[in-house]
């Protein structure tokens, strides 16, 4: 297919939610866990200073299933603002056909104390030629989370307002390290889970349902254990609200996502776990089978 001839403009429309939701469908099932409050805090740390995961995103419209690009995320210590904190940093970028299309450079990334409370998150982004920063500003304040997101490119201010909402609200990445301290032991067959992210000018409602356990298969040779979940995303970058994602979690003490499929309104976002390096714990919940 030469590129250009018959690929719908439509495709690159809403591709700034794209994007977000992938990062959501990574990193996100915060109230999986126990919250009481607005810090939100961990119940266990799977995670340390040099972790770096890899995967690869691949869109998925009829029968084509180009490659869309890749992510990388890194975690380390980094101080902010005098604070003791922990930094999480994802690095994405398109290729193959979506090069060619509309080429996309993203820096994402957050700060947050030890026990999580979120301090502040940032996205810089290049596409096709157009620079744009969102910084999101967190303050919790009892059972409520203030927001301010400030949106600016080179020319001017885009957005620039504080939302004040209950419970607790995150950016599109810090929501991983609640999906890595879940506690299995505590989940039951079809749980549902609230929570709330804020994008731009708005706050995004989803809830999350665990399935049970489950099997992805890489390839004849690769599979993982893994734990699933249906995530309900109430968004119109979405054909439907109900099961809009799926997530399965790498049933091991890293619980890594290995897989991720979001419907869109054309077609659907497959993302897939590639490589790691510098984990916690072993990757048992990889099982490769000798090639005959």
């Amino acid at each position: 297919m030469k590129v250009g001839d018959n690929y719908p403009e439509t495709l690159l429309k809403k591709r700034d939610r794209f994007k977000i939701y992938i990062c959501i469908c990574l990193f996100w099932l915060p109230f999986l866990v126990t919250q009481t409050d607005a810090q939100c805090a961990l119940n266990k740390k799977v995670f340390h200073a040099g972790e770096q995961i890899s995967y690869d995103i691949y869109f998925k419209w009829g029968l084509l299933m180009p490659k869309a690009g890749q992510a990388n995320f890194v975690i380390k210590r980094t101080p902010y603002e005098q604070h003791n904190s922990w930094n999480y940093n994802l690095i994405f970028r398109t290729n193959g056909i979506f090069e060619k299309i509309y080429k996309m450079r993203d820096t994402l990334e957050c700060f947050f104390t030890p026990n999580h409370q979120l301090l502040f998150s940032s996205k810089r982004t290049t596409e096709g030629g157009r620079y744009m920063v969102e910084n999101i500003t967190f303050t919790n304040k009892g059972n409520k989370t203030q927001s301010h997101t400030h949106r600016y490119n080179l020319e001017s201010t885009r957005i620039d307002t504080t939302i004040i909402t209950d419970g607790c609200v995150y950016d599109m990445m810090a929501g991983v390290m609640f999906l890595r301290t879940i506690d299995w032991s505590n989940i039951q067959r079809g749980q549902e889970f609230a929570t709330k992210v804020a994008i731009g000018r708005d706050i995004v409602n989803m809830s999350f349902r665990y399935v049970g356990q489950a099997i992805v298969e890489r390839n004849e040779n690769l599979k993982y254990r893994t734990r699933h979940f249906y995530i309900d995303i109430y968004d119109d970058a979405f054909t439907q609200s109900k099961e809009a994602a799926e997530v399965w979690i790498g049933d091991d003490d890293n619980h890594l996502p290995v897989k991720i499929k979001a419907k869109l309104k054309i077609g659907a976002a497959e993302v897939y776990y590639n490589s790691s390096s510098n984990l916690q714990y072993p990757l048992t919940s990889r099982i490769e089978i000798p090639k005959r």
